[in-house]
Parts: C-alpha cells; structure tokens; sequence
C-alpha cells in the first residue's frame, strides 16, 4: 500500500510523489546516482551514508534484491528517490522486492518523481539538503514551511563525519586466494565487501580493522602494506587517518588508497580537500589515467575532491607527488602518487560493484609496487 509523499529541497524547490519503502520522514543531503544497473550495491556502500539518492535511471527494481549481492552489512543510504519503481521483480536469485528491502531496513523513499527534472535542478544549484516526507494527507503551505524549516536546521554535509557509523567494530581476516603472496592492513572507513576480495584473488591476506585502529595496531599484523578504503562524510574531518597515513609513508610502507583514502592521502600530502557541487556518483564515469594515457570508465561516489595541480609536480613532506588520474567530464583530481615513496591513491571504485572493470589494473599495481619495495623489519619501523 502506497501513501502520499513529498520530496522538500533546501531551496524550497518540492516533488509530489507517492511512498517507497518505509513510510515517515528522512533529511538528509540529496545527490544523483547516474548507474543504469547496481541499484542493491548503491544502497549497501556506506559511502552513501547521510545523504538521500535520487536514480537517473527511470525504471529501478526489476530483479529485486538477492542476499549475495550486498557490498555491506545493510543498505546504507539514508533516503531513496525513484521515478518508476518495477511494479513486478524478476530474478531467479530475488529473496525480495527492492521496496520490501527498504521498509525493512527503516530507509523512507519516494516515488513517481520526476527524476530528471530533479537531476537538472541539482545540477544547477548543487547538492543540497532535503527532505523526504511521506504517510501523511496532502501537506498544506504552512506544514511544507514546517518541513523546510527542519531541513534548514539540518547538519550540512560539510564538517560531517560517520566514520564511527560504518566502520567495522572488531578487525577480521580475509585469507588469501591460493598461495599467500603479501599481508595488508586495511583501514575500514566504509569499505565495500568486493574490495578485500580483489586484493585476496590476488594472494594478498587482508586485515580489515577499524577507522579507530592505532598505527600500532597495523605494525602487528606486519602488514607488506597499507590501504585505505572508500567511506562518507567530509575529509576534512578524518584527522586519524590521515595520521596513519602519515605514519605509514614516514616509514615507507606501500600504500593505496580509494576514494575517501584518495583524499586522506592527499591530505598527508598537505594538500587541501573542497566540496564539489554536485559531486560524481555512478559507474559510467570517464577518466584518463595520466601515465599510461588509457581511458577507462569507472564506478565513482564522491562529493569532494583533492586541490592539486595537473600537469606538473608539486612538493610534500615525503618528496615530490603527481596527478595520475582527472576525470574528463570536469578536469577534477582522481588519481595521486608519490614519486620517491611506495604510494598512489584513485577517487574512484576499481572494486567495480557494481561497474565496469576498466580499473581492475589497480590491484595489480598496488601488487607491483608491494612486489618492488619488500618491507624489511627493523628498518621500515
């Protein structure tokens, strides 16, 4: 059963729609999502925590959902807009519509928007915060002030952190594939499932710990190196991690970063972070990798960005740095590395769940590079 829903904007732009999923209200930021396919993938990155997601694509829901396909332990996305939802789901491998998912797991969406309409209004004014409201009669003007009023109220996405919502509470292993080749210690900030498993097809032992995990606490496993996964929420705010990446290049550990890692790593840098307007979220995004002048197209979900310069060195605390990768659309940063040190990070998602598999390469070079800098106790400590 459905109910009257409203969909409120920051800027007092609202869509009338009909509930999907659970029924109440939600404010959050709102951001596009351009993927054709992955929905149930989309809604278990927790790098969607705290904000609202709006489809492009009309028709959403057609295989259902399965259990084999969550990238985590539960959709994260705190809202969900679609235009047509599938009124019948398809798929051998279903356990459950897409709807029935969301009403029970609390998550409050909307349907019957137009979703394209919305996309160039957030295109134009930027990502903004919005609300979700549904399960009550037709809202007059006084009670949509009401519900603007609370989304202006709101914590912007900006100074937000939630690392401490999606981060793994105790560390585990994922054994190697076959023969073990390398030990990785892997700073959980909002990590997909498919990541640790493509460093493990690779004989690489994964130790995925905590956002909270001292730099102590990575030495013990004696790891051959350090990479920092994807996760939500401004950079600017994780100041540990990037003391742990700090620490590692101190002691020139290999280290790759994605995604909120790419940023942190181009925050040891000294490099600052900025907020995009509408940010890159999808699995059809276009970028050059700068070094070998390939171009792949690959699966983002970022807001923010590094500030560095493309096109020549630049200096940091551990020698000289480069950009490797820019995004075609708009020229932002997608790609670091150190040129004296073990080190490189993507913006985006070489995992590929869902998305193409163009930047699969990337754990072979993080292979390559822990392959070249062997780590030798005693002198990398």
């Amino acid at each position: 059963m459905t109910h009257p829903a409203i969909l409120v904007l920051e800027d007092g732009r609202v869509f009338h729609g009909e509930s999907y999923g659970a029924v109440g209200e939600t404010i959050a930021e709102i951001v596009f999502s351009t993927g054709m396919t992955g929905y149930q993938e989309t809604l278990s990155d927790p790098s969607y925590k705290g904000q609202i997601v709006a489809m492009t694509a009309p028709h959403v829901g057609n295989t259902g959902i399965n259990d084999e396909d969550f990238e985590s332990r539960r959709i994260w996305v705190d809202g969900y807009v679609v235009r047509d939802p599938a009124r019948v789901h398809s798929s051998w491998r279903a356990t459950a519509s897409l709807d029935e998912a969301l009403e029970a797991q609390g998550v409050v969406g909307i349907s019957g928007v137009d979703t394209r309409a919305l996309t160039r209004h957030l295109r134009e004014r930027g990502s903004m915060r919005a609300a979700i409201v549904s399960g009550r009669a037709p809202l007059g003007p006084g009670e949509i002030d009401e519900i603007l009023a609370r989304v202006t109220a709101a914590p912007q996405m900006t100074g937000s952190s939630f690392l401490a919502d999606v981060t793994t509470e105790q560390s585990y292993r994922v054994p190697a594939v076959g023969e073990k080749r390398f030990t990785v210690a892997a700073i959980d900030l909002g990590i997909k499932g498919m990541t640790p498993r493509r460093m493990a097809e690779r004989g690489i032992e994964v130790h995925v710990m905590p956002a909270t995990a001292t730099y102590g606490d990575i030495r013990a496993v004696a790891p051959d190196g350090v990479f920092m996964s994807n996760g939500p929420g401004d950079p600017a705010t994780a100041d540990h991690a990037v003391s742990l990446v700090e620490s590692a290049l101190a002691d020139r550990l290999p280290y790759f970063g994605i995604c909120l890692g790419n940023q942190v790593f181009g925050r040891a840098l000294g490099r600052g972070t900025y907020k995009l307007v509408y940010g890159h979220r999808g699995i059809n995004q276009p970028v050059q990798d700068l070094t070998t002048g390939k171009v792949e197209i690959t699966a983002h979900n970022h807001g923010f960005a590094v500030d560095a310069p493309i096109g020549e060195d630049f200096d940091t605390p551990f020698g000289a740095a480069r950009v490797t990768h820019v995004c075609l659309n708009d020229q932002v940063v997608e790609g670091l590395a150190l040129l004296e040190r073990p080190a490189f990070s993507v913006q985006y998602h070489p995992e590929a769940a869902a998305g193409p598999h163009d930047a699969d390469y990337l754990f072979d070079r993080f292979v390559e590079l822990m392959s070249e800098h062997p780590v030798t106790p005693g002198v990398n400590a």
